[in-house]
C-alpha cells in the first residue's frame, strides 16, 4: 500500500504517519506503526511574495517483502519431562511440546499443531485429539506451547504471527523444532504438515509466507492473516496447499460475506484465499456440500492434479471455535487428515 506526501512550494511539508489496529483474538490487539520521513522544503526565491502553491507527489518506497527463512539456530536444552512431554529452548524463549508416534516413526510425515491465545500443547490435545485417527494412519504429531509475548501485560501463551509488536522468533522457532524431530527421529522431510486454531492459525498463514520448504501443506482453523502479513506478502515465488476453515458468524476473521471486512484493516479471508489461489496458479475443480450444508470450495492445477491444493471451508453459522462434529456434521480431524493425503 503506497502513502503520498505532498510538498508544497510555499510552506513546511506535511508528515504522516499510518497507525492500524487489527484485531486477531479479541484481547490481543494488532499495533503496527510505520514511520515515514519528514521532509523540509525551503523557499529560497524571497523576492517571490505570491506564488501559487504547487504540489509534488513523491512516493514511499515499496513495501519491504518478506523474506523466507532459509536457516535457523539450532533448538537447545530438549529434555524429557515426563512420559512424552519434553521442554526445549530457542533464542532465550522456553517451550514445551508433546509428541505423539505412530507405531513406526520410521519415514513417518509429521503434523504439527499450534494452539490459541493461553493455550498450551496439553489443553490443545486434550481438545483436539487429532493423534487418535493420525498416528493409525502413521502420522506423528506434535502439539507444541507457544510463549508470553514480554510486551503483552496478560502473560499469556501466543504466537508471534504478526500482530502486535511481539520479538519473539516463532517462526525460527518452528523450523527448528522441526528439523530436530526430524533428524532425531527419522521422520520424512518432504511430508510435514501444520494445522493450528485461531492465534494459531493467524501463525499458520505467517508460516506459509515465510516457510514453504519446512512444510508441505498449511491448516487454518478460525484463522485469518495479521495486516503486517498481507502488506508484507510475497508478490511472487510462493506457492504452498492451504485450507482454511471459516465460520460465518466468526466475528474475529474479517469477512467479504459479511462486510466485516469494511472495517477491519487485516484483509478479507475471501482476499487470501484469493492469493493463495492465484499464486499456485490454480482453477476452482469443486464445490460441494459437507457435513449439515457447509460448503467446500476446492481448487487445483487442470494441467497438474498432483500439485498444490486450496481447499477453502465455509460453515454456516459457524463461529470462532474449532468445528463441533454434532453441530457441524463435520469431523475436522478426519478432514484435516484428509486434506493432507490429497497432497
Amino acid at each position: 500500500m503506497k502513502k503520498r506526501l505532498f510538498v508544497f512550494a510555499v510552506a513546511l511539508c506535511m508528515s504522516c504517519s499510518l497507525s492500524g489496529c487489527a484485531s486477531g483474538e479479541v484481547s490481543v490487539p494488532d499495533q503496527a506503526a510505520t514511520d515515514e520521513k519528514t521532509e523540509t522544503v525551503e523557499d529560497t526565491d524571497q523576492t517571490q511574495a505570491q506564488v501559487q502553491p504547487t504540489e509534488e507527489v513523491i512516493e514511499e518506497e515499496q513495501v519491504k517483502r518478506l523474506e523466507p527463512i532459509t536457516s535457523v539456530d539450532l533448538l537447545s536444552d530438549v529434555e524429557l519431562k515426563e512420559d512424552n512431554i519434553y521442554t526445549c529452548s530457542y533464542d532465550g524463549i522456553d517451550h514445551d511440546f508433546i509428541l505423539e508416534f505412530p507405531q513406526d516413526t520410521q519415514n513417518a510425515p509429521l503434523l504439527v499443531m499450534l494452539h490459541g491465545y493461553g493455550g498450551s500443547a496439553s489443553g490443545f490435545r486434550t481438545d483436539i485429539g487429532i493423534e487418535n485417527i493420525a498416528n493409525e494412519k502413521g502420522y506423528a504429531v506434535v502439539y507444541v506451547t507457544g510463549a508470553p509475548n514480554a510486551k503483552d501485560a496478560t502473560s499469556a501463551n501466543g504466537w508471534n504471527s504478526g500482530i502486535g509488536d511481539s520479538d519473539n522468533k516463532d517462526a525460527e522457532f518452528l523450523v527448528s523444532l522441526v528439523q530436530y524431530l526430524e533428524n532425531e527421529y527419522g521422520l520424512d522431510k518432504e511430508k510435514t504438515y501444520v494445522a493450528g486454531f485461531s492465534n494459531g492459525a493467524f501463525m499458520v498463514h505467517r508460516l506459509a509466507l515465510q516457510t514453504g520448504d519446512t512444510f508441505e501443506a498449511f491448516i487454518s482453523v478460525a484463522g485469518m492473516m495479521p495486516e503486517s502479513m498481507w502488506e508484507a506478502r510475497p508478490i511472487s515465488d510462493i506457492s504452498v496447499s492451504f485450507l482454511q476453515v471459516t465460520g460465518q458468524k466468526d466475528d474475529v476473521v474479517p469477512k467479504n460475506s459479511d462486510g466485516s471486512a469494511d472495517h477491519s484493516k487485516a484483509p478479507a479471508i475471501e482476499s487470501v484465499i484469493e492469493y493463495y489461489v492465484e499464486m499456485d496458479g490454480l482453477d476452482k475443480v469443486e464445490e460441494e456440500e459437507i457435513g449439515k450444508k457447509s460448503k467446500l470450495t476446492k481448487y487445483s492445477s487442470s494441467s497438474s492434479p498432483e500439485g498444490k491444493k486450496v481447499w477453502d471451508v465455509f460453515i454456516p453459522d459457524g463461529r470462532h471455535s474449532w468445528p463441533n462434529t454434532d453441530i457441524t456434521g463435520i469431523d475436522m480431524n478426519q478432514l484435516i487428515i484428509d486434506f493432507i493425503e490429497a497432497q
